[in-house]
């Protein structure tokens, strides 16, 4: 599913944080759980380069836990402080701070062989993709509500500062996606997890695509989910193969077709209701009524 969604104010963002970025001394980088990979912006990682890093996996409460602990391990292993959350909760901005306070002893020490006695404020950029749930997580970590939040991706328009205590001040940044994904994985990952407005999605292809990525990496969670049997399954095939209609994941339509079935999606004459199928079943996953889902593990 070839997707690409770059509207003009994310080249002004980008600009913008290109001349921030000279501001700050660390930068904290929100990660998608379910997909680290295709969350992290390359634009971001060349724009920071040099900088001290904090990875944060959020939405971690909707991920496979399993799947999780393998980006840790690679993070880790990449010489990387991250940390695991869920962040519209407050039990994990402890252990962000923490991690946050390791990366700022360096310049610390610096400042106190300097005769600096009194710690200076480390000056953090908050950045990630749009819908990563940065504002949620300034507001945990600042403990009120200082960033709109929502569920669309593009909420936050400008970079704001804002205080967490004397030693450590926020740069908060828009979302900023990148011009071109060379790889089409990258952009379905994307649009499943609501990284790219909705509206420009075709969601039927989008949701065969979801249901073809469970299939293969959780065999048997669409069925019980939808109390779908094999027999029903074996028929809908049959159909879905015999339609004439080539190019489409027939296995991912039967499916599809069962679902608007099973949920009452239907149209006039018992039509399946594809669209609204698609929408169900893709605000099941975001939602994580079909459990904890990753899309990738690492390479």
């Amino acid at each position: 599913m070839k997707i690409q969604w770059y509207p003009g104010h994310m080249t002004k963002a980008k600009r913008s944080m290109v001349s921030d970025v000279k501001l700050v001394d660390l930068v904290i980088e929100l990660l998608d759980a379910r997909a680290p990979r295709s969350t992290e912006n390359p634009d971001i990682r060349k724009l920071t380069e040099g900088k001290k890093r904090l990875v944060l996996l959020n939405k971690s409460d909707l991920a496979d836990d399993r799947a999780t602990k393998l980006w840790i391990d690679k993070f880790r292993a990449e010489h990387c402080e991250v940390v695991a959350l869920d962040s519209r909760r407050r039990d994990g901005i402890g252990l962000v701070k923490q991690a946050a306070a390791r990366l700022s002893e360096e310049k610390w020490e610096r400042d106190r062989r300097r005769g600096v006695l009194q710690k200076r404020a480390v000056r953090a950029m908050i950045c990630g993709i749009p819908n990563v749930g940065k504002s949620t997580f300034i507001n945990s970590l600042v403990g009120k509500a200082s960033a709109k939040t929502g569920d669309k991706p593009g909420v936050t328009k400008g970079n704001q500062w804002l205080s967490v205590s004397s030693e450590f001040v926020l740069l908060d940044t828009p979302g900023v996606l990148w011009p071109k994904f060379d790889d089409e994985t990258v952009g379905t990952h994307l649009a499943v997890i609501g990284a790219i407005n909705d509206e420009i999605i075709n969601r039927e292809e989008l949701a065969m695509c979801l249901i073809s990525i469970l299939l293969s990496d959780y065999p048997g969670l669409l069925a019980e989910r939808y109390a779908i049997t094999q027999d029903a399954l074996s028929e809908k095939r049959s159909e879905a193969e015999e339609s004439g209609v080539l190019g489409l994941n027939h296995e991912a339509l039967a499916y599809l077709d069962l679902i608007a079935a099973k949920r009452g999606c239907l149209r006039r004459g018992g039509v399946p209701d594809y669209e609204r199928a698609a929408r169900l079943l893709i605000d099941d996953f975001r939602s994580g009524r079909l459990g904890k889902i990753s899309l990738e593990r690492p390479l």
